[in-house]
């Protein structure tokens, strides 16, 4: 049994209501409970937010499931953790049922496809693993052009390597978390709700696939992707 919960918060600060806002003809939200449905692998599709705009939009765009999310977990300040563990319980009191895998897509991931949906799942269930998390290559390495300030305003790279590394090409392989899909064994999200695990494994999805949309622009950018993707 396989259970996609949706978390989205009414309050976004970067772009006022972009859960709903339109994109290619549909509320952004709409989406990715597309992207779900079009994998056909999950028994409940559930929508968790404190807003009933979304929550409307939401059940017409086909969610199971739409859930109250508790005011106390749509602060600013709120991890997003927690709002998965409190609808994965939500859902399964619903449904009076246990979800063994359960997903989680993230809203403003408009351009992954349900077949990344379909490799993370299939790589947690044929490898046992805890969890699954997307990536996609990093635009920096914290091993060659990264830095920051230490406490005393120092400037250093974020992870220095000796012999140290010369060109960028030999840095260790590193990612970018692009939040698109996150996939757990059920048990071991409720019991030690955590992102990474020492067993976690790597969706890798380009980068034409992994943009994230945090600002007004981004609309325009990930538009002009979907674009080309259906004239291709």
């Amino acid at each position: 049994m396989r259970l996609c919960t949706i978390c989205a918060r009414g309050g976004s600060k970067g772009v006022p209501g972009k859960n709903i806002q339109p994109l290619m003809g549909l509320p952004l939200i709409g989406h990715s409970i597309l992207h779900a449905k079009d994998s056909r692998l999950f028994d409940v599709v559930a929508v968790s937010s404190d807003s009933d705009d979304i929550l409307k939009a939401a059940e017409a765009y086909g969610a199971d499931i739409a859930i109250r999310r508790p005011a106390h977990l749509a602060t600013d300040t709120a991890g997003k953790l927690p709002a998965i563990t409190h609808a994965v319980r939500a859902a399964e009191e619903r449904r009076e049922r246990e979800y063994a895998t359960c997903v989680d897509l993230d809203v403003t991931s408009p351009l992954r496809l349900p077949e990344d949906i379909t490799a993370c799942v299939m790589l947690l269930e044929q490898t046992g693993c805890s969890s699954v998390i997307t990536v996609a290559p990093a635009h920096r390495s914290p091993y060659f052009n990264l830095v920051e300030r230490d406490s005393n305003g120092i400037v250093h790279l974020s992870k220095p390597s000796f012999p140290a590394v010369l060109r960028r090409q030999d840095s260790p392989e590193c990612f970018d978390m692009n939040a698109s899909v996150y996939v757990w064994q059920r048990d071991k999200l409720l019991s030690d709700p955590r992102v990474i695990y020492d067993d976690t494994q790597l969706y890798v999805m380009p980068r034409e696939r992994s943009l994230d949309i945090d600002h007004p622009v981004d609309f325009e950018i990930v538009e002009l992707l979907l674009k080309k993707r259906t004239v291709q």
